[in-house]
């Protein structure tokens, strides 16, 4: 099939790439001309484990193009998917004007039937709004499908070709077709394309997300019991994990969630519920726990150490999550922020997000050359993301670089006593100390 892909951001270059893998020749479209410029000199705006293997490959076969001109690429191609940014308006609402800015192009260049593909993570209404807008200013026929994206950070072309579920929202049995014949490529059962409404594809895909936020908040409120009862939210999250109904993804604690998606679509999905007069209580919750998880990052660690002011830290991590250099509502940002207020020294390492977090901190910050670099002379060090390569770390040799040998792992990755038996000072998140906790509240009564 012929294809374009407008946006050559994360989704829109993973959806073009992995297209044009499976046979199909696309055209990826960006008003950026730097970052079209750079596409076609082999330069990668982000980084994603394979991805740029894939793009050289089928760049050089002739599968994958870049353009900054959006006529040819709508009128040479059957199928447009739109995979522009939907950022949040500062009143948490979803910003849809770069897909407005997408459909006037499609209506001024349109010459013949199109099956319109919003791959933009969008309210519900927004595949009607996009139809408006084309049909307002042309007369040419289209469908308008909503296929929202499912693809993790880390692990997007895995997803791409070996997704859990695609799909598909339709309101015509041709574009149902087209869309049928997109996907037989990748499609292995009969249950791995859902069709469906254009609107409950779009909810399909706010809905994910927020359960699994909700999921995420709900144990980071729990690690704050167990810190003060003294039970440890890993084996506690174990234990629910076991129960089938309840299953164990995304029931560990830790320092809050990040990125590009969780943030934005739950607040944008309570903006919207509350625009149309709906309360989504349990979201306004879920949103205000996780904010509220990274802010309190720094005031634990003032409960351990005391006065932070004039110690130094070493960071192990900046991204919001490993294999991504992505900063994006990373609590990191947060941490630091406050660290520096504090009057903290920072000695920050990650593998591929170090470059994102100089432009927003310059060098309030050192950036280390590797983790243990990071680490000579500091106070301890914050775990903050959990990269493979701080899982196994040589305990003797940071014990002797480190000032003090103390530990935060906010991710809960390391085993607590074998931290404190290798005479390590040990801090998780909601990993409490039973004994001495059950002492406080015996004392207190």
């Amino acid at each position: 099939m012929n294809i374009s892909i407008f946006g050559t951001g994360y989704v829109g270059l993973v959806t073009g790439t992995g297209l044009a893998e499976l046979g199909n020749k696309v055209t990826c479209v960006d008003n950026d001309t730097e970052k079209i410029e750079q596409l076609l000199n082999g330069i990668m705006p982000i980084f994603e484990p394979g991805l740029e293997e894939l793009v050289h490959k089928n760049y050089s076969v002739g599968r994958l193009n870049f353009t900054a001109y959006p006529e040819d690429a709508i009128r040479n191609n059957d199928l447009i998917f739109i995979a522009v940014g939907t950022p949040s308006n500062n009143d948490e609402t979803v910003n849809l004007d770069y897909v407005k800015n997408v459909a006037n192009s499609i209506s001024t260049h349109i010459n013949g039937y199109k099956v319109i593909i919003n791959k933009s993570t969008v309210p519900p209404g927004t595949g009607e709004l996009v139809k408006k807008l084309i049909s307002s200013r042309s007369d040419e026929d289209f469908d308008v499908v909503s296929n929202p994206e499912f693809l993790k950070e880390g692990a997007a072309l895995d997803d791409f070709f070996k997704p859990d579920r695609i799909v598909v929202g339709v309101d015509s049995e041709r574009a149902k077709e087209i869309m049928r014949e997109l996907y037989e490529g990748i499609e292995r059962t009969n249950q791995r394309v859902l069709f469906t409404s254009v609107i409950n594809s779009e909810l399909i895909k706010y809905a994910s997300n927020a359960m699994l936020a909700t999921r995420i908040s709900f144990m980071n409120e729990l690690s704050r019991y167990c810190k003060f009862i003294g039970a440890d939210v890993k084996e506690v999250a174990r234990g629910m994990g076991m129960d089938s109904r309840i299953g164990s993804a995304f029931l560990q604690a830790g320092i809050g969630y990040g990125g590009s998606c969780f943030s934005k679509d739950v607040t944008g999905l309570i903006q919207d519920a509350h625009n149309k007069g709906v309360d989504l209580s349990i979201l306004r919750s879920v949103d205000y726990a996780n904010s509220d998880q990274k802010e309190l990052v720094v005031p634990n660690l003032e409960e351990k150490l005391g006065s932070l002011e004039g110690k130094t830290f070493a960071m192990w991590g900046l991204a919001f999550k490993p294999k991504t250099d992505d900063i994006r509502d990373a609590p990191s940002e947060i941490i630091i922020n406050s660290l520096l207020h504090k009057g903290v020294s920072i000695r920050a390492y990650d593998p591929e997000a170090m470059n994102n977090m100089r432009e927003k901190f310059g060098d309030l910050i050192y950036y280390a050359s590797s983790p243990y670099d990071a680490l000579k002379d500091a106070d301890g060090v914050l775990l903050l993301t959990e990269w493979n390569e701080f899982r196994n770390f040589n305990k003797k040799k940071a014990k002797e670089l480190l000032k003090t040998p103390f530990i935060f792992d906010g991710r809960n990755i390391y085993n607590p006593e074998e931290l404190r038996d290798a005479g390590f000072d040990y801090l998780g998140v909601g990993r409490g100390s039973l004994k001495k906790e059950l002492t406080k509240i015996l004392q207190n009564d």
